[in-house]
């Protein structure tokens, strides 16, 4: 196995004399046995960045090493990289055992019999032994998705590329299959670039992940540094779901104030923002307090507007009591989402106190977006368990 770089990858189309950045400048270090997870909104790059890594698009500047050496210009076949697509790509005039050694039958040397046993061996894994002598239009969504999965294990490659590769399987099946990918990257110890916009196959496969948008690379951490200290806005607002509550403020005389309240800001939190005073002030809806009454600083009156129960958790959308009753229906009451146990009975009209913790919010440059403070995180080290 061997550790990926994207050193400066620039991809642009010329569409009659205007080029067109499909993605600018990404610039990141795989390590060996990684599982890296690029994720981003519709058309924000993610595929393009993954078949360049391919072989499949031209880099229009920079470089891809793979184990220190350069394969920018090299053919895919050259690569030892194996490929997932999202529609599976399988040939459907093949049975299940055709489609998983045909790649080794194109591009090695190995004996048949070699070739047979890695096969049955691979599929064993897979745990689609019985189905080597069906065809892909004998299979369902999910076996097929093991086939390409197993085709794509099978050439024993130096790194997984994975283009959305469960987006076709429902719900139930989906989170099946992330916990298999998960055991499987770890028992294969492959790096792994896998493409998604769900973030949460994003929060829970990934080592580490790469927020992409419009081309640009946002932030690359652990999914908890992105959740917790964004870099800004965009990442905030992307990860996490519901997502952040975001509120436009300026900050006068130590105070946010912003359209229906105003926060006071401790000296501590004032030292992060000097010299901006145009700022957005951000906050988790599970850092919201509910509470029946409240008169400190950050506790603000509010009415319940729409409740979505959720199981084991409900989400409340409120608006600012100073908002209710708007003049006329035409006026848009703006909401914000708090979310509380799946126990706790909240209901639609209801009187509630929102509590706002400073210790929670996040704070950003309103003109940039950049962060100026995240929330704080109590750095703890687990003891192990003896057993």
């Amino acid at each position: 196995m061997a550790e990926l770089t994207l050193d400066g990858v620039t991809k642009w189309f010329d569409d009659g004399g205007d080029r067109i950045v499909a993605v600018n400048d990404a610039t990141v270090e795989i390590e060996d046995g990684e599982f890296l997870v690029l994720v981003g909104p519709s058309g924000c790059g993610k595929s393009t960045t993954l078949r360049m890594v391919a072989g499949l698009e031209t880099v229009s500047q920079g470089d891809i090493r793979l184990g220190g050496h350069s394969i920018t210009n090299e053919p895919p076949t050259a690569r030892d990289i194996a490929m997932v697509f999202q529609s599976y790509a399988l040939y459907p005039h093949m049975t299940v055992r055709e489609n998983m050694s045909f790649g080794l039958e194109e591009s090695t040397d190995m004996p048949d019999d070699e070739i047979a046993a890695q096969v049955e061996q691979t599929a064993a894994m897979m745990g689609i032994a019985d189905l080597l002598d069906r065809k892909p239009g004998e299979l369902s969504g999910g076996q097929q998705q093991r086939v390409a999965l197993g085709r794509a294990i099978v050439r024993d490659p130096e790194v997984f590329l994975m283009d959305e590769p469960l987006s076709n399987l429902d719900a139930k099946l989906r989170s099946q299959m992330r916990t298999e990918l998960q055991r499987l990257q770890e028992e294969l110890d492959v790096t792994t670039m896998y493409v998604t916009h769900d973030q949460t196959e994003a929060m829970t496969m990934g080592d580490r992940i790469a927020i992409l948008n419009d081309g640009e690379l946002q932030q690359v951490g652990t999914p908890l540094e992105c959740y917790h200290e964004p870099r800004n806005v965009f990442v905030a607002g992307f990860i996490g779901e519901p997502s952040m509550n975001f509120f436009d403020a300026d900050l006068e005389n130590g105070t946010l104030v912003a359209e229906e309240f105003e926060y006071a800001l401790s000296d501590d939190l004032l030292a992060d923002v000097e010299g901006h005073d145009r700022l957005v002030l951000g906050i988790r809806p599970e850092d919201i307090e509910l509470v029946g009454e409240g008169d400190g600083p950050h506790d603000f009156r509010t009415q319940v507007d729409v409740v979505e129960p959720m199981g084991n958790e409900n989400n409340v959308y409120l608006s600012f009591s100073s908002a209710v009753g708007a003049e006329s229906p035409d006026d848009d009451v703006e909401t914000f989402i708090a979310t509380v146990s799946g126990m706790r009975n909240v209901e639609s009209g209801q009187e509630v106190v929102a509590r706002i913790p400073e210790e929670a919010i996040h704070v950003f440059d309103r003109d940039t977006g950049e962060a100026l403070h995240n929330r704080e995180l109590e750095r703890t080290e687990v003891a192990q368990a003896n057993f």
